[in-house]
């Protein structure tokens, strides 16, 4: 007795020391973050103030961008980065949410496992290979047949035709965002597939036996008690898309202009600074590449702020 009493103090102490030590750990980890994100914002401010303190604010409201004249303007970029990224989620949102769906309550079990498999190794292709597909593959024929259609048939409609008018040069805005939605569509399915399996059985088998159909289940059970989920799946699409750099580039035409029509070439942040980082002459050449890189930065930031305050959100409408 008296030995055992002597060691389950010693115990007890071991176990909180140890329980010190691992809260600890895992504050540094949580500081280690914080300290690397705020570390890349204070670098991106520092560099980018000398082009920022230049142009101020006329920076975001220029397009042209000139480096003999050391005349820089990011509107051209932040435009091409936004409709890019727009189009791509138009394009990828409905086909990942049809794979989650199909996986999940319409597919033969034979057939779940390679349509998975497929998908998580279309996520696992470097960016690199999807632009020269895209450039090699995809611009050729959306340059013989989808866009001299679209030019033909919504080119003359009011309004919308807008999108839709000038020469087919297979490379522009259209071509970027087609790339870019077969990239985010894994991600995206992906997440709502596994959110779509956490859906509880009887909460299925409940609707089932009331008589509702497969559509009515899915629309009415399944998509409503997994929107938080689909809306961070969406979220985490969106961000690839934001950043993407390669693939873009391959398939934008890098041009530095604003067009209205989708055929046109055009280029983002991430494509401008892909291109001319390592041609940049000039501290202002320079240090507008880095206030690009700032603006890309805190478009994310917001985009991510965005999503949480909608989770939020949603989860106070749940509860």
């Amino acid at each position: 007795m008296n030995t055992v009493a002597a060691i389950e103090p010693r115990h007890a102490a071991g176990q909180r020391l140890r329980e010190r030590i691992f809260r600890g750990a895992t504050l540094a980890a949580a500081l280690v973050v914080l300290a690397l994100l705020g570390g890349v914002a204070i670098t991106l401010i520092k560099g980018s103030w000398p082009a920022f303190s230049h142009f101020k604010f006329a920076f975001l409201t220029t397009e042209i961008w000139n480096p003999v004249t050391d005349k820089y303007g990011a509107l051209a970029p932040i435009y091409g980065t936004l409709v890019t990224s727009l189009l791509a989620m138009l394009l990828a949102v409905p086909i990942s949410l049809g794979i989650a769906i199909f996986l999940t309550e319409l597919a033969p079990s034979w057939m779940k496992r390679p349509v998975g498999v497929a998908i998580e190794l279309l996520a696992a292709v470097p960016s690199i290979i999807f632009g020269i597909w895209g450039l090699f593959v995809l611009a050729p024929i959306l340059q013989r047949h989808v866009q001299p259609f679209l030019i033909d048939w919504i080119g003359p409609l009011p309004v919308i035709g807008k999108l839709f008018q000038g020469p087919p040069f297979g490379i522009g805005i259209l071509s970027a965002s087609f790339v870019l939605a077969i990239m985010v569509i894994p991600f995206i399915s992906a997440v709502m597939r596994d959110v779509f399996e956490t859906v509880p059985d009887v909460l299925k088998e409940s609707a089932y036996g009331l008589g509702a159909t497969t559509w009515e289940v899915i629309w009415k059970v399944v998509v409503p008690y997994a929107r938080t989920g689909m809306v961070g799946g969406i979220m985490l699409g969106l961000g690839r898309a934001l950043g993407e750099t390669m693939a873009v580039t391959f398939v934008i035409g890098n041009a530095h202009r604003v067009s209205t029509s989708l055929l046109a070439p055009g280029t983002t942040i991430s494509a401008s600074i892909a291109n001319e980082f390592t041609e940049a002459v000039g501290d202002l050449y320079t240090s507008s590449l880095i206030l690009l890189g700032l603006i890309l930065f805190v478009i994310t930031f917001f985009v991510l702020a965005a999503a949480r305050y909608m989770l939020s959100r949603i989860n106070k409408r749940i509860g």
